[in-house]
């Protein structure tokens, strides 16, 4: 019997293209930017993420990126150098891109839509323990704030 048989191990998801050293780190980029990021801002147009979340997901993508060029942090490389060799925008600016993208549309909709009624619907009182401290419009409102 065999151990990591069954997937999920580093050594084998690892193999494939993003570690391949005979691929450039141009290509690593481009299938970056192709593949892997549309994968970890699905659905992210219409969630309003907080910043440790934000955070979280800049950690992601920067471990995936170094990763990728056969950096690890103790080679302290740049986060801004390793986007420039792979030739990636931050994840915050294309959330917020996305975000921004899907809120005109909404806007465009009738008085009377669904999607209208629930992005205008003010809910009385106050926010219960847990439910997230910014709403969507919040998040627009900064994202707009941002440009």
């Amino acid at each position: 019997m065999q151990h990591g048989s069954n997937g999920g191990s580093p050594q084998e998801s690892s193999e494939g293209i993003l570690c391949d050293r005979r691929c450039s780190r141009t290509l690593k980029g481009k299938l970056y930017r192709t593949v892997v990021r549309p994968a970890l801002l699905y659905g992210s147009e219409c969630s309003a993420l907080g910043k440790a979340q934000e955070r979280q997901l800049n950690a992601a993508e920067m471990r995936m990126l170094r990763w990728a060029c056969g950096w690890t942090r103790r080679d302290r490389v740049r986060n801004e150098d390793v986007r420039a060799v792979v030739k990636t925008a931050p994840i915050q600016l294309k959330m917020r891109e996305q975000r921004l993208r899907w809120y005109g549309p909404v806007l465009r909709r009738p008085e009377d839509h669904p999607t209208r009624l629930a992005l205008d619907f003010e809910a009385p009182g106050k926010r219960p323990r847990g439910a997230p401290r910014k709403r969507w419009k919040d998040v627009i409102k900064r994202d707009l704030a941002a440009i």
